[in-house]
């Protein structure tokens, strides 16, 4: 019975080791660099502190960090980030979290009022996704219309084209990214996205990686070659 016991005890182990292994390798899994040369991460809203010189030294080229969300919310981390990026050696670009609740001109003047116009910046990211706080669905030509007005006003601001970040539950309904002729940003965690319009230019590969000089899971993004 006890040989039984010891032998139970062992497959136990060995199946929590495989374990172990196994999420070791997905939370550091990112495409690889030979298809791949550039790769980088984007923060959510509100991210914890920052050691931007070691997620650099992780192997990340850039950083997308959330600045404003729709009219009415600033990210408090936004500016010290937006500051310590240069110095570490990442480029930087800022987000907007679009929400189908507000104004789009509203939202564009925040984002606006806040992102400095800087030289060495990446395009502009705008997040459009459904999120809990929000229940507004309006319809297509609605839509378009009010991501077009956002896109030219901070298009205007920023002197750069801006990217669409698409999230693939808004596309399934709106097929936004044939309707905007912008630079997409496709999510779809280690498979390849397949459900834009036209080709992606960037794709954020995983959302579970784990990098030193940042507390929990970051999300991983590669550019197309």
């Amino acid at each position: 019975m006890a040989h039984a016991l010891l032998k139970f005890a062992a497959a136990l182990a060995a199946t929590g080791f495989v374990g172990i292994c196994g999420w070791t390798a997905a939370t550091g899994w990112h495409p690889d660099v030979k298809h791949y040369p550039l790769q980088g991460i984007d923060l959510a809203e509100n991210p914890g502190p920052v050691e931007w010189g070691t997620v650099r030294a992780s192997g990340a080229d850039f950083a997308y960090i959330v600045a404003t969300s729709g009219t009415d919310r600033r990210d408090a981390a936004f500016e010290a980030n937006w500051a310590a990026l240069p110095d570490a050696g990442l480029r930087r670009g800022a987000v907007h979290v679009y929400s189908l609740c507000q104004r789009a001109d509203e939202q564009a003047n925040a984002f606006n009022t806040f992102v400095p116009r800087t030289s060495d910046a990446l395009p502009t990211a705008v997040d459009i996704a459904f999120h809990d706080d929000c229940t507004a669905r309006p319809d297509r030509a609605t839509l378009i219309a009010d991501i077009a007005q956002f896109v030219t006003m901070v298009e205007t601001h920023t002197r750069q084209p801006v990217m669409l970040r698409i999230s693939k539950a808004v596309d399934s309904k709106y097929t936004l990214s044939d309707a905007v002729p912008r630079p997409l940003w496709a999510v779809e965690n280690i498979l390849k996205p397949d459900y834009t319009a036209r080709p992606w230019r960037m794709w954020r590969a995983s959302d579970f990686r784990r990098i030193d000089g940042i507390e929990g899971p970051v999300n991983w993004d590669v550019v197309a070659s």
